[in-house]
């Protein structure tokens, strides 16, 4: 049985397919911060971990992908507005 993955697709390993990709993530309810491992991220409702192990192994994949491309500071930066809008802060453009 094959499964659709619920993780974007980074369309472009550069600060702006990284917003995207954040963006994408917060739209699909996945956001969490990239310094976080994903296999630790639990579902608050019933302390269930949110991805799986083949998500998981991907979402690895793709932020290693980033912050090789962009460093580590950028992907933070990239991650950083998405965060806010995710809380419902506003930002100056």
């Amino acid at each position: 049985m094959q499964t659709t993955s619920r993780i974007p697709t980074l369309t472009e390993a550069s600060f702006n397919g990284a917003l995207i990709w954040f963006s994408e993530l917060q739209s699909e309810g996945l956001l969490f911060h990239p310094e976080d491992d994903p296999d630790s991220i639990y579902q608050t409702a019933d302390n269930q971990k949110t991805f799986s192990q083949s998500e998981v192994a991907e979402l690895r994949f793709v932020l290693d992908k980033i912050e090789t491309s962009i460093g580590h500071d950028k992907m933070i930066e990239a991650a950083y507005p998405i965060f806010m809008n995710a809380m419902g802060v506003k930002l100056d453009a």
